[in-house]
């Protein structure tokens, strides 16, 4: 798998890259990864990436040019074919587990548009970008931390990322409902004891109430998930 991201600020993702399980999927070879900066695509002194908005309004919007020479040199980089861009913005789908499911694949390929400012020229996604994918209601300075979020979802979920091969089919949301609660040692901690249950040995029972206690914990905090 190989994941390109098109940023201003590359050096933040040493934070996916370099770090954990992302980081050791990298080192192990699981993906390759690399930034692509649109200030290194200018061709003005000051390497302008922005202008003001037409219409008038606050902020500033990314340019067109910057952005799809940025773009094609992500996908020269990746080399496939079949490469999807995306641009991480506030308008897009909602980034969820059938995303994950759809994406984290060993051959599939990804250029992550991060925005910043009051975001990017429209007639730059009608051209260049696939989909428009959200992690949130919300609006953040940029989409540096959305691609990292979703970079380290889809890595986690790669064939030989996690520890345990059954770690990830484990996870909330993989069956459409929460995970269940979990325990450690010691068994019993500030007064309270692990159920009984995960202490029984008896691993057909244990796995009948952790589906259970997922069911109620979706019921109680995710009810729209039912």
């Amino acid at each position: 798998m190989r994941i390109a991201v098109v940023t201003l600020f590359p050096d933040m993702f040493s934070a996916v890259t370099e770090y954990g399980i992302s980081g050791r999927a990298v080192k192990d070879g699981l993906l390759q990864t690399r930034c692509f900066n649109p200030r290194d695509f200018t061709s003005d002194k000051h390497q302008t990436v922005d202008d003001r908005p037409y219409g008038g309004g606050p902020g500033m919007v990314m340019l067109c040019e910057p952005l799809v020479a940025a773009v094609n040199a992500a996908k020269k980089w990746i080399g496939g074919e079949d490469t999807k861009v995306v641009y991480m913005s506030p308008q897009g789908v909602p980034f969820n587990y059938t995303l994950v499911e759809g994406n984290a694949l060993p051959d599939q390929n990804l250029v992550l548009v991060a925005g910043r400012y009051e975001g990017v020229d429209e007639r730059f996604i009608e051209q260049e970008v696939d989909e428009e994918w959200t992690i949130g209601d919300y609006v953040l300075s940029g989409g540096e931390l959305p691609a990292m979020v979703v970079m380290d979802a889809l890595i986690r979920h790669l064939p030989g990322a996690l520890g345990h091969e059954d770690s990830a089919i484990q996870d909330s949301f993989v069956e459409g409902i929460l995970d269940c609660p979990h325990y450690t040692r010691p068994e019993t901690w500030a007064g309270k004891k692990v159920p009984e249950i995960l202490l029984s040995g008896d691993h057909k029972r244990i796995a009948e109430w952790r589906r259970k206690q997922a069911e109620e914990r979706t019921k109680k905090r995710r009810p729209d998930l039912l």
